[in-house]
């Protein structure tokens, strides 16, 4: 670990200021940040504390919406009520991520910016675009097992990590940003940039700004969703495929979808055109299959995740499945 200056914080102006010096990081619950300092991964000239932001509650707005703010624990997200009963899909993805101990302490705007667990990512004598660019990426021809087969690009690879970003994809949350330039809102589908020529850019976040909250609009047939994932083992495992999705069905018919996918992808994953095919359709498994061989139709395996088309295709189907069966 290389020395770097340590600054605490108390309000959001002042981590913005204080973040603007180059090379400069956030730190709140430290899951992702310490471990790849730890790795020589992460090497911050700077490390900004903002524990102490006032950022850490869940309250409902005036027009249904829920406001999650950025240092609300990720277990307080998914045991809180309103998030259990207004977007269960949500509870459910966080608890089926990491660990008790690690859901304790990660937030909000860690988790949305949490950094890829590729193993070539994490070693620093590996060949990575993202963490140098112009390196190469060893995972193109390398053990590519865990990597994307969406979003890709012959630079980068590598599998957006986050459990809790897919229902917010599905649920059209937005993210709230303060910067040196005042405030704005980002979906969270186009908060994460695809990698392109340029992976080592993963958010469209700019020096100094901080994530101060996300929105998750009122969506009453949320209260219906379920996540599912797919992993290597029951628990502290990330997704080879997982699929948060919600239906509102009117007589058997679907009217509406929300559907995201992850662990298959190089960003949380909505997928708006099978949501659209289903609109109309019966809800039974002819559908779901349906949607999901569209969903993965643009899909482009390496040597070694090839099976993670069907496996998406399947995990997408009992997803719609389960959440079929709660309309």
């Amino acid at each position: 670990m290389v020395p770097f200056r340590y600054l605490a914080v108390a309000d959001a102006p002042a981590a913005a200021d204080a973040a603007s010096t180059p090379g400069a990081r956030y730190l709140a619950g430290g899951t992702t940040l310490v471990d790849l300092m730890k790795l020589d991964v992460e090497r911050p000239a700077a490390v900004i504390d903002i524990n102490a932001v006032p950022l850490a509650r869940i309250e409902r707005l005036p027009d249904g919406a829920v406001r999650v703010g950025a240092l609300v624990r990720n277990s307080d997200m998914a045991h809180h009520e309103l998030i259990r009963s207004a977007y269960p899909m949500l509870s459910q993805a966080i608890l089926a991520g990491a660990s008790v101990q690690v859901r304790n302490m990660a937030t909000t705007a860690g988790n949305l910016l949490q950094r890829t667990r590729c193993y070539y990512f994490r070693d620093t004598a590996a060949a990575c675009n993202k963490r140098e660019p112009g390196s190469g990426c060893a995972a193109l021809d390398g053990f590519n097992r865990i990597h994307a087969v969406l979003g890709v690009s012959e630079h980068c690879i590598a599998t957006h990590p986050s459990d809790m970003c897919v229902p917010l994809a599905a649920l059209d949350a937005v993210v709230r940003i303060h910067g040196p330039r005042g405030e704005r809102a980002v979906p969270v589908t186009e908060f994460h940039l695809l990698p392109g020529e340029h992976p080592e850019r993963e958010s469209v976040l700019a020096p100094g700004e901080l994530i101060t909250a996300v929105d998750i609009p009122a969506l009453p047939f949320a209260t219906r969703s379920v996540y599912v994932k797919v992993r290597d083992r029951a628990s502290y495992a990330f997704a080879l495929a997982s699929a948060a999705a919600a239906l509102d069905l009117q007589d058997g018919t679907i009217a509406a979808a929300r559907i995201a996918v992850g662990g298959v992808a190089t960003k949380p994953w909505r997928l708006f055109d099978a949501e659209r095919l289903l609109i109309g359709k019966p809800a039974d498994r002819r559908s779901y299959r349906a949607a999901a061989d569209a969903a993965l139709a643009g899909a482009v395996p390496r040597a070694h995740n090839r099976f993670k088309i069907e496996l998406a295709k399947r995990t997408i189907v009992r997803a719609l499945e389960r959440a079929g069966a709660l309309g």
